[in-house]
């Protein structure tokens, strides 16, 4: 696919002045530049790998299916009333149709396809658009395990199946493999702004992590929470969760999962010798990013971390090579999973892999590969392919032993990873060793 001259120069401004934030109107021509892409020439692809000749979606406004959502254009900020697509893909002739059942066109892509003077009734023009092409196979959004794509509410879903015709209800079954497709599948245009958002994220975070922002002995982890909070507003960002930072520390226990991810004390004072962590994601041009990365605050007398700090995070760096060269395109994140963990432990680390699609959502659909709480498998969401051209959190920790802290520590990552055709790769590198506050030569 070619990309354009103006988006690469987009690109440029974006990598070469990354505090610099696209203004709106900058923004808005990036996202519909991306979504006109995504429709002439991912949907067809996705529509025939999954066996689909029509695809609809129903929501109303404040209550958007949250697939439909990604596919407003940028001056749509919600659904119309009742906005219906209908998606229509003719292999033999190789064209896609993109229509609204609305009373107006859903920004340049999507044309209404609803005359309501000439037909009052919305679902009736909705059957007419059927009847007319007669396709194969309906999609439409619902699904057991894969919450994005259950999008179509109940009353919606009663009122389409109470006036489509009988001959057609045999062909209605859930899009649940199209609509993760569409949410997961990355373009070469969205892996290039992928880059930069990634930058930007790692650089936000080096600045948190920095004297600039921590002063030992006074700082607080919740001081550092809300200073990222604030840099993001002030940058013109969003995060699509609160951040969090905590404290590993001797003479203090290692906290259970759930209190780590769930329960962190607040307000502890970062102090000389401490380990601290961060988990931290930003929003913009539509992608989302989530990291996690771990700084050391010297002590008056040292120049680097301790060298059993350094072995550790350098045990949490194999976890991450272990389970990346585990990636098969076909595999289930299940089977990743499984053979992940049991290679770690046979090289005597202690894993806990909980990796996420990440993408259009920062949970988004996918394959499940573990959760904190799941090491066994998960059911569902965790049977799901590895496919192409999609992109991970590669979220993960691994339990280490510190004898001199006589105790045991985690150290947790999580890095944002793409996997295509050449293999796995992350999308704008890795840490692969642990700041220090001070930053001391």
């Amino acid at each position: 696919m070619r990309i354009c001259s103006s988006f690469v120069a987009v690109l440029l401004f974006v990598q070469y002045n990354y505090s610099q934030i696209l203004p709106q109107r900058q923004r808005a021509d990036i996202v519909d530049m991306v979504l006109e892409d995504r429709f002439n020439n991912l949907l067809p692809q996705l529509m025939d790998r999954t066996g689909f000749d029509m695809w609809i979606l129903i929501s109303r406004e404040y209550n958007e299916d949250p697939v439909l959502k990604t596919m407003l254009p940028s001056t749509w900020l919600n659904a119309r009333r009742r906005t219906i697509l209908v998606f229509y893909r003719d292999k033999t002739k190789n064209t896609i149709e993109k229509l609204a059942v609305a009373r107006y066109n859903v920004g340049k892509n999507i044309d209404s396809a609803w005359d309501k003077e000439k037909q009052p009734d919305q679902w009736k023009a909705l059957v007419d658009i059927i009847s007319e092409r007669n396709p194969e196979k309906i999609g439409i959004n619902y699904s057991k395990y894969f919450g994005i794509v259950d999008g179509i509410v109940k009353t919606d879903y009663d009122e389409f199946m109470e006036v489509l015709p009988q001959e057609f209800k045999s062909k209605i079954t859930s899009a649940e493999k199209l609509a993760i497709a569409w949410v997961e599948t990355r373009t070469e245009q969205e892996v290039e702004i992928y880059k930069q958002l990634v930058e930007v994220t790692h650089t936000i975070i080096e600045e948190a992590f920095s004297t600039a922002v921590i002063k030992p002995g006074a700082t607080t982890t919740d001081d550092v929470v809300w200073w990222l909070r604030q840099k993001v507003t002030d940058m013109g960002l969003k995060t699509w969760f609160h951040p969090t930072v905590d404290i590993q520390r001797t003479g203090e226990d290692l906290q259970s999962h759930i209190v780590s991810f769930s329960d962190r004390p607040k307000d502890k004072i970062i102090g000389p010798g401490d380990l601290i962590h961060c988990d931290f994601g930003i929003t913009y041009l539509r992608l989302n990013t989530d990291c996690q990365q771990h700084a050391y605050i010297l002590k008056n007398d040292e120049s680097s971390p301790p060298d059993y700090l350094i072995k550790a995070f350098a045990d949490g760096n194999r976890v991450q090579d272990i389970f990346t060269s585990n990636f098969k395109t076909g595999k289930t994140g299940n089977e990743i999973l499984l053979k992940s963990l049991e290679q770690g432990r046979a090289e005597g680390l202690k894993p806990s892999i909980y990796t996420h699609p990440l993408g259009l959502y920062g949970h988004s659909s996918g394959p499940t590969i573990g959760m904190w709480d799941s090491q066994g498998g998960v059911p569902g969401t965790g049977d799901y392919p590895l496919y192409e051209n999609t992109v991970y959190a590669i979220e993960l920790n691994t339990t280490v032993t510190i004898p001199q802290w006589k105790k045991d520590i985690r150290i947790m990552l999580e890095e944002a990873g793409f996997w295509g055709k050449d293999g796995f790769k992350y999308v704008n590198e890795r840490q692969t060793e642990l700041i220090t506050i001070p930053r001391r030569e």
